[in-house]
């Protein structure tokens, strides 16, 4: 279904942004403002490369909530059809939705760290003894924070595979026969 491409590249393309994005400012970017020569600087530097991640990442969340939405239209006459898609859709969602709300909750730390951008750090994720109390609470927050939202993202990715392998014409048949002996077990039940 050559309509759908359009959609699925807006779907993938947006997710493999924003989770590997996210894991890549944890695994390295946060780590990496700690090996500055002046603990001012860290958090500096760390705010930096957040600060400029942070519109890339909304375009990229943007582009994933509009493939969703046209995935999700594209396939809508197997969500009634073919048994186990619309339980995953539902799933998505709520995976989606959770990952939207850490973002988000990320993010508003991250503008409370950002905001005093020369206080002393250890790295972007850790205070040090110096850090004002604020700040150091925030950075103890995103410290767990940030392997969130790659970990829900990477479960979207993983769902998102699952969900392609239903769409093999194999599956799709499976399903739908799948789904019309639950109606006729419904129907025989009501019947007696």
């Amino acid at each position: 279904m050559v309509e759908n491409f359009p959609s699925r590249l807006l779907h993938d393309v947006g997710l493999a942004a924003w989770f590997g994005g996210t894991l890549a400012n944890a695994v390295a970017l946060n780590r990496a403002a700690g090996q500055t020569t002046d603990a001012n600087d860290a958090g500096r530097v760390a705010n930096a490369g957040w600060d400029a991640w942070t519109p890339v990442n909304a375009v990229a969340i943007g582009a994933h909530l509009v493939g969703s939405v046209g995935q999700l239209l594209g396939n809508k006459g197997r969500l009634g059809d073919q048994a186990g898609v619309a339980s995953m859709s539902v799933m998505k969602t709520v995976i989606t939705g959770a990952a939207l709300g850490v973002t988000a909750y990320s993010r508003m730390l991250g503008r409370k760290v950002s905001r005093q951008s020369d206080v002393p750090v250890s790295s972007g994720t850790e205070p040090s003894v110096a850090t004002p109390p604020e700040v150091a609470s925030a950075q103890s927050q995103l410290r767990l924070l940030q392997w969130a939202v790659p970990a829900l993202t990477g479960a979207l990715v993983g769902a998102s595979a699952y969900a392609g392998e239903q769409q093999r014409p194999v599956a799709v048949e499976a399903g739908k026969m799948k789904k019309l002996e639950k109606k006729k077990k419904k129907k025989t039940g009501e019947e007696l």
